[in-house]
């Protein structure tokens, strides 16, 4: 199975965490220990807590089976929700929070998209079915640490390593390519395992059987990463990146852009005033028009929201440009709103960057004011509507529509600062002309 021996004894001792201490997180524990069952905390919890990084997401294994930890939940008054019972998983809802519970399991039968589960009551195997070393800790409520495949020094390190044999894990579920190289951006350290690398070059072509929320998932996850230029760099290299978003540029200024971008993001303005966006970044890396945005938005099924936004970002039909007369960006903003603007100013400037990395500072205050402009912008409202045009005359139609299309124009062209009155007048000059 792998070329490690497993642990099966505690290897060390997690000191006390804040989510162990919650209430809601003890009232699961004694419910599902009220009988005398071990439970333990599995995988990133325990990985993130070893880090000292945040922990959001708890989840629970337990060699009870799923009808028993139903019943066990329910006797202690805590509400049970069968979200993946086939595979053995129940959640534990206390409050607002959420606690996955597991029971032990191994794969019985795989075919690279959905696995057939045996239970069991060995903790060493329900770890060894899992994808990587460090997804393989668990600890007891009372802090022992188990550590069954080493991987406390590969945290330490940075390596992200497959259990066991990398391809033979990626054949039980070919979605772990994507997971290693989102793993790799999060917790790896260069070089990335030429071993597990190999395997993923070996699988890409089965990324094709994925469907499209899974690989948008794991995208927007490696986009969100401190380093997603990298990670598409290493895909790249593999074949992976090209199966799954053909559509990035082949130009290294694409990845550039991308990796000025988060500069902005994190470093020049930082997160207090850019929050890191998973769709910005996509639309970054994009070297296509409005027909292919399109085409990646429907094939990871992102939501309409995110497909305008997509072709919004990705192919502009408005110039953003640093130093922009009043007028013309007060038009655009109406254009846009806000929060368009301000991303397609973020890309233009990322763009700029990747090309001359030492801009002028007069260059980056002007592209801070126009977000900061963006930033503070309040939506205005179009002073007339088609009641004015029916009363000065127009009947009803398609040429009320243009009446008010041609004003508007107008108005926007003046910056927007048009009262109804002017507005009113150039209305019933273009209705007169009609």
């Amino acid at each position: 199975m792998s070329e490690l021996s497993p642990h099966v004894d505690a290897t060390g001792k997690l000191p006390p965490q804040p989510w162990m201490a919650w209430p809601e997180t003890r009232a699961v524990v004694a419910a599902l220990t009220a009988d005398g069952a071990e439970v333990r905390f599995i995988g990133g919890c325990v990985r993130d807590s070893i880090l000292k990084r945040d922990v959001a997401d708890i989840d629970i294994a337990t060699p009870d089976r799923p009808e028993r930890v139903v019943a066990l939940l329910q006797r202690a008054g805590v509400e049970a929700v069968p979200t993946g019972i086939d595979h053995g998983t129940i959640t534990a809802v206390v409050g607002h929070r959420h606690f996955e519970v597991t029971t032990l399991r191994i794969d019985v039968e795989t075919d690279g998209r959905r696995a057939k589960v045996a239970y069991t009551d060995d903790w060493v195997a329900d770890a060894a079915r899992r994808d990587f070393t460090i997804n393989t800790f668990s600890c007891r409520p009372d802090g022992d640490l188990f550590d069954p495949f080493e991987a406390l020094g590969d945290l330490a390190h940075g390596r992200v390593r497959f259990v066991g044999n990398p391809t033979q894990r990626i054949d039980e579920d070919v979605l772990r390519i994507l997971r290693f190289f989102r793993f790799q951006a999060y917790y790896g350290r260069p070089p990335a395992s030429a071993e597990a690398l190999a395997a993923c070059r070996l699988r890409a072509p089965r990324l094709d059987s994925l469907s499209g929320e899974r690989v948008r998932n794991e995208l927007l996850r490696i986009l969100l990463a401190p380093d997603p230029a990298e990670a598409l760099l290493l895909m790249r290299g593999v074949q992976v990146l090209e199966r799954v978003l053909p559509e990035v540029g082949e130009r290294a200024r694409y990845i550039g852009r991308l990796r000025m971008l988060v500069w902005l993001e994190t470093r020049a303005l930082g997160t207090d005033v850019i929050r890191p966006d998973a769709m910005r970044r996509l639309a970054a890396v994009l070297d296509t028009d409005a027909a292919g945005a399109a085409r990646v938005a429907d094939r990871l099924r992102l939501s309409n929201r995110q497909k305008d936004r997509l072709l919004t970002l990705a192919a502009p039909k408005i110039d953003i440009v640093a130093g922009m007369g009043e007028d013309d960006l007060r038009r655009i903003l109406h254009r846009l709103g806000a929060e368009s603007v301000r991303d397609l100013a973020l890309i233009g400037w990322a763009t700029e960057r990747d090309v001359e990395a030492r801009q002028p500072v007069a260059r980056s205050e002007a592209w801070c004011d126009l977000i900061s402009t963006a930033k503070a912008w309040q939506p205005l409202v179009f002073p007339l509507s088609g009641r004015d045009a029916l009363e000065l005359g127009l009947t009803p139609g398609p040429a009320v529509g243009a009446a008010l299309k041609q004003v508007e124009d107008w108005w926007e062209q003046g910056g927007c600062r048009a009262n109804r009155d002017a507005c009113l007048a150039q209305l019933q000059a273009a209705v007169h002309r009609a």
